[in-house]
């Protein structure tokens, strides 16, 4: 089976997302990966490490920002040129305005927020997350071309092969695949983007104001994670936009989630439910977070925090 997988990258560096869909990939067949824009031909060999035999590249510096549409019409037209009977990629923002479009491009079925391999023991059944994660659906998929988007942190990495070769790909764009145009950028601050984050330090009005804010970017600095924060808290400009997460925010996934001084609105848990792990301190025994949570802390968050550091810190040295 010939699977085209279509990798994204930020700053020249290929997401770790997308190399967890080539992984997905390589369990289902053949992996040819496509990627656009700026990317260094050495970064893109990388992928064949995680199972992609070759990488198409088109690299027209107009797609460096994401332009919906010749995205699209680059996937359809590598799916093309390779056969691909099932086209994956990892969800991200672009990818959940592209995935319909390259569907409808080449005649196949779409489904969305897949959470595992598929079952092909009797057909193609797919598990996909559904009700913002708080349910599964299991998806019957008819013969055909398919198109798979999958969720961040399902796919355990697995590096094995070696690098793939890289090809380039000329794709005759139309004028109105560049029709819509970005007009600016809002680039989340610091080193770790919270979409891409596989940890997350999170905290909301328990911090009682900005000014206390300094512990909780030490826990996430001490652990290489993206801090976040609750919907009260970027309402009240305590902390940017870009780092409220909840079902009106981001909705994330990481490996380990830690939650400080959050009750645990459903609003909020409807964009962190998905995380592997979820810690939650809070001096309220009785806050909806710890239902939530693998492990929860009743404590002071001002006297929880500073020691969860210092431990941390003693376990790396």
């Amino acid at each position: 089976m010939s699977i085209l997988v279509f990798i994204e990258a930020d700053n020249g560096v290929i997401k770790k997302s997308s190399l967890e869909a080539v992984t997905y990939g390589s369990k289902l067949g053949d992996v040819t990966a496509v990627a656009m824009g700026s990317i260094e031909e050495s970064e893109l060999a990388k992928t064949g490490k995680f199972g992609a035999a070759k990488v198409l590249h088109c690299s027209d510096e107009r797609l460096n920002d994401g332009v919906i549409a010749a995205t699209a019409a680059l996937i359809a037209e590598a799916a093309s040129q390779v056969s691909a009977s099932t086209i994956v990629m990892s969800r991200s923002s672009l990818v959940d305005a592209v995935a319909a479009r390259v569907a409808i491009k080449t005649n196949s079925a779409v489904v969305a927020n897949v959470q595992d391999l598929p079952d092909t023991s009797n057909g193609f059944t797919v598990k996909r997350g559904v009700f913002t994660g708080k349910a599964f659906a299991f998806v019957s998929v008819p013969d055909g071309n398919k198109v798979l988007t999958i969720a961040k942190n399902v796919v355990q990495l697995e590096e094995s092969g070696a690098d793939a070769a890289v090809e380039g790909i000329s794709v005759n764009f139309s004028d109105a695949d560049f029709g819509v145009k970005r007009v600016g950028v809002h680039k989340q601050e610091g080193d770790i983007l919270l979409p891409e984050a596989d940890k997350v330090v999170s905290a909301g009005r328990g911090l009682k104001g900005p000014e206390n804010w300094q512990m909780i970017e030490d826990l996430a600095g001490t652990l290489g994670a993206a801090t976040a924060c609750s919907k009260p808290v970027s309402d009240m400009d305590w902390r940017p936009h870009h780092e409220h997460v909840g079902q009106t925010g981001i909705k994330v996934a990481p490996q380990l989630y830690i939650a400080v001084g959050i009750s645990g609105a459903i609003q909020h848990l409807a964009g962190v439910n998905s995380s592997k792990v979820i810690v939650a301190i809070n001096k309220d025994p009785d806050a909806p977070f710890f239902k939530a949570a693998d492990y929860g802390v009743v404590g002071d968050a001002f006297e929880v925090v500073p020691k969860l550091i210092e431990a941390i810190k003693n376990n790396q040295n």
